[in-house]
């Protein structure tokens, strides 16, 4: 090959150059996760005296109220945007009145969150049914077994006011329920909490990776969510229901889960004016805990990709079990 020839093949443009070296890599970085971008999911079982493992979920607990409040004091050092918080009870209904009770656990939960952090963390609660009720629907059932959406709604409603006199900072509709924001956000105005937000669960799809949520808040579920979540094959009716979410007074929006749905969350990213959330949910959280375990990946790697490629697709705010060990491993 002759001299001229050589020079031919030379690159002019070489895009390695940016990725010589670690401080070259952050620099150029299109993606960031922020700590304040991370929202830690807790669950807290009534009647514990020491945190529960579950199982199927490696590292994570059924907190007692004691242990919630170390978890969330150690969140709000890490930089945390939020904490969600879950609640299980002893003892079930058919219309899931625990989560009404305000000496429910729940929002015994809320307040002694509230009380913890005050306003170092935005303190968020499911407001769902599915774990007070004996069924494991997020609703209340008709005679048939079926899931009344409209006496739903009433139920929400009451759930959020018990909420909010708990101080609870944001409240998630994560139901979906035909017309649950617009209820909520009636009943929260009504009552005077107009400061009281909403994270609604919009893009909410029937999923096979919630298995081990069901663990983790002792699930009575018979049968399956399919008449009320949606279908995984549609993405244009998951942007059509966060539309739908926004108009009735959706503060942000959520795609759950974050994974397997990444192009859900870009067009609902680019369809609303909003801030965009995601779940990285039980399962695939599981996912990642197993592989690790087992010696095939690099799991604090795996933790971190999963988190970047959440926020790459869109999501301003991320849900995650592993809220808490990112912080600290952006931190180095």
């Amino acid at each position: 090959m002759t001299e001229e020839h050589r020079e031919l093949d030379t690159p002019l443009i070489r895009p390695r150059r940016l990725r010589r070296t670690p401080a070259l890599r952050r620099m150029v970085a299109e993606t960031s996760v922020m700590p304040s971008s991370l929202v830690l999911p807790v669950f807290v079982r009534e009647g514990l005296a020491e945190p529960r493992p579950i199982s199927s979920m490696p590292g994570v607990v059924q907190h007692s109220r004691d242990s919630l409040k170390k978890a969330v004091s150690e969140a709000a050092e890490l930089g945390l945007g939020g904490v969600m918080l879950f609640g299980i009870p002893e003892t079930k209904d058919a219309t899931g009145s625990g989560g009404i009770d305000p000496g429910g656990v729940l929002n015994l939960a809320i307040t002694d969150v509230v009380a913890e952090v005050g306003d170092q963390l935005t303190v968020m609660s499911d407001l769902c049914l599915d774990e007070f009720t004996d069924h494991g629907h997020c609703g209340l059932l008709t005679a048939d077994g079926d899931v009344d959406n409209d006496l739903t709604l009433a139920a929400y409603a009451q759930m959020a006011l018990a909420q909010a006199a708990a101080g609870v900072d944001m409240v998630g509709p994560s139901g979906m329920m035909d017309g649950q924001v617009a209820v909520v956000r009636q009943a929260l105005d009504a009552g005077g909490h107009h400061h009281v937000s909403i994270l609604a669960y919009s893009a909410k799809y029937a999923s096979a990776f919630f298995g081990p949520f069901r663990e983790a808040v002792d699930s009575s579920l018979q049968g399956d969510r399919r008449t009320y979540q949606q279908d995984p094959a549609n993405a244009v009716e998951g942007v059509r229901e966060v539309l739908l979410d926004v108009a009735q007074g959706a503060d942000i929006v959520m795609v759950k889960p974050a994974l397997a749905y990444l192009d859900v969350i870009r067009r609902v990213r680019d369809a609303v004016d909003v801030p965009v959330a995601a779940y990285n949910i039980s399962g695939e959280y599981a996912m990642v805990e197993a592989a690790a375990a087992n010696g095939w990946i690099d799991r604090e790697a795996a933790i971190l990709e999963t988190l970047t490629s959440i926020r790459r697709a869109g999501a301003d705010v991320i849900l995650t079990y592993w809220a808490s060990e990112a912080a600290q491993l952006l931190r180095r």
